[in-house]
């Protein structure tokens, strides 16, 4: 999701190959490494998907307790963030199926900081703006939702995506173009 200060995509993915390697060969203690730099979005997961904290929090202890015992058979045939996203999705769906229904990661991120030049008007109309792009969003069917949590705010390519949730790239394609068709026309519709 967010990159760490001055680490290019790359960088961060030799990096986290890196620690991976390390920890396989015996340096346990570098899994915090990976635990500190995904924990929030696997956390943002968890809340999309059980939205509540305490749920999430178990989820995240739950994710990272499956990549740390399977860590050994990560291959690195893909990004170590879609591997571990593909653990996360999983496991949240095989609960999510005992619990609730999928939420937007956006409702998550949607907290808006008011700025140095903002008025009280300005705050308002991006407060509803906000609030108008969150409804469109829940209408969505949940399969548009997930494609378009993972490609817009986990920063996932159609190819990650189709690695973490199983369906085909055009699927994918086709969810993430009919979302934002489908949001285009929803908030036309409030001008």
């Amino acid at each position: 999701m967010s990159q760490e200060a001055g680490d290019s995509p790359t960088e961060k993915e030799n990096s986290d190959r890196l620690i991976v390697g390390r920890i396989i060969s015996g340096q346990k203690d570098l899994f915090r490494l990976l635990v500190r730099r995904y924990e929030r979005p696997v956390y943002g997961m968890g809340v999309s998907f059980f939205r509540n904290t305490e749920d999430a929090s178990d989820f995240v202890q739950e994710v990272f307790l499956k990549v740390y015992r399977s860590l050994s058979r990560f291959e690195g045939r893909s990004r170590f963030s879609t591997w571990l996203y593909k653990i996360a999705y999983n496991t949240a769906v095989n609960g999510v199926n005992r619990r609730k229904e999928y939420q937007s990661l956006a409702v998550e991120e949607a907290g808006i900081e008011a700025g140095e030049n903002d008025t009280p008007e300005r705050i308002l109309i991006r407060n509803a703006a906000r609030d108008a792009v969150l409804v469109s969003l829940a209408e969505l069917p949940e399969r548009y939702r997930i494609c378009i949590d993972l490609f817009f705010f986990y920063g996932c390519s159609y190819q990650e995506i189709e690695t973490i949730t199983g369906f085909p790239v055009n699927t994918i394609k086709s969810h993430v173009f009919r979302a934002k068709k489908l949001l285009r026309e929803k908030l036309e519709g409030l001008t």
